[in-house]
């Protein structure tokens, strides 16, 4: 229930629980029922009886019964959108009850505890490929349960153990957070420097070399060490046990970097440091997660060493952050490469 004050009077309005879908379609239209039974699927509908779906009151559901009414209208069928109560907390409790995403999570759960197993024996382009679907699912099922509870925080916790594991195969020596207080720094000092990071790049240290190069230091050169006791002298670490930059608290290198140099400020790489985070440590889901995973995979396995891997990388880390800030951006170093390469291409191609 809420109140809406009308002419200096109180006027108590009842807020409907449900939305129910009443629909009939025609017999002969076998290809519009099938549509809209994936869809009203996908959107996590319950049928409660044939031709009728429920879903709880929001605007989205309103939208998607809308969508589906207007479509079954078209095809020559019938559509009814009804908001609605239900009589007794018995009947509550039926409803809710119908939206129990249980099964969907258990199934999940097993598979992502298969994996962990199988993960020694497994090339690292397949098991990323195996955690970027079952994340995608478990996105899929987050998406639906409207009524959470304790399978989808398992699942997630094991989400994150999987994806730990596979780091910890694939990417070892992950750094240890440090508990100290993240200092800032002047830019003008960290300019044309060396700076070293653990070879084979995941996620957090090609972000963060993407970063650095693009925001604080644009002709930084790159040093990936096999052995971090092989850092040169007065080289700036990052993303190692001991490095200037590294894990602090929660947040991962990329964030650290963000806050040192002032740059948390920017919504495009803020946006950015959230991907990051969730990709290296787990946290709050990002949609593009399981996207850009998949392509920094593939991009690893496919090149030959970690500068070919951050040519490869850098161009799509720029198109996330242009499009992370709703705006355009300048051209990277990468762009404005290419766009040199270009025009010196067509320029020669006119002098022959």
């Amino acid at each position: 229930m809420f109140t809406l004050l009308q002419h200096g009077r109180i006027i108590y309005m009842i807020q409907k629980n449900w939305l129910l879908l009443i629909i009939n379609l025609p017999g002969r239209n076998q290809t519009l029922r099938m549509r809209v039974w994936r869809a009203l699927t996908a959107a996590g509908a319950a049928a409660l009886r044939d031709g009728v779906y429920a879903l709880p009151n929001s605007e989205d559901a309103r939208r998607i019964f809308e969508e589906q009414g207007r479509d079954i209208q078209s095809g020559g069928g019938s559509a009814h959108v009804l908001s609605v109560n239900e009589d007794s907390t018995e009947q509550h409790a039926t409803l809710i009850a119908r939206f129990d995403r249980t099964d969907g999570y258990r199934q999940i759960v097993s598979r992502l505890d298969a994996l962990k197993r199988e993960v020694v024996k497994l090339k690292e382009s397949e098991a990323r490929r195996r955690v970027t679907a079952l994340r995608r699912e478990v996105a899929a099922i987050v998406a639906i349960d409207f009524f959470s509870g304790e399978s989808r925080k398992q699942t997630e916790a094991a989400m994150d153990a999987t994806e730990k594991a596979l780091n910890a195969r694939f990417s070892p020596d992950e750094p240890l957070a440090a508990h100290t207080k993240i200092v800032h720094r002047n830019l003008k000092d960290y300019r044309g420097r060396t700076w070293t990071t653990r070879e084979h790049m995941w996620i957090d240290r090609v972000c963060s070399a993407w970063l650095i190069r693009r925001f604080i230091d644009p002709k930084a050169k790159f040093v990936w060490l096999k052995r971090i006791g092989d850092q040169p002298k007065n080289s700036v670490g990052f993303d190692f046990n001991g490095a200037e930059f590294t894990h602090v608290g929660a947040k991962v290198t990329f964030e650290v970097l963000l806050q040192s140099f002032r740059l948390e400020h920017d919504e495009g790489l803020t946006r950015l440091g959230a991907l990051v985070h969730y990709l290296d440590v787990g946290g709050i889901p990002v949609a593009e997660a399981a996207g850009f995973s998949s392509i920094v995979a593939g991009a690893r396995s496919l090149a030959q060493d970690d500068d070919a891997l951050l040519t490869a990388i850098g161009p799509v880390i720029d198109c996330l952050y242009a499009s992370y800030s709703g705006s355009n951006s300048t051209l990277s170093g990468w762009d404005q490469a290419m766009r040199g390469k270009t025009q010196r291409s067509e320029k020669a191609h006119r002098t022959r």
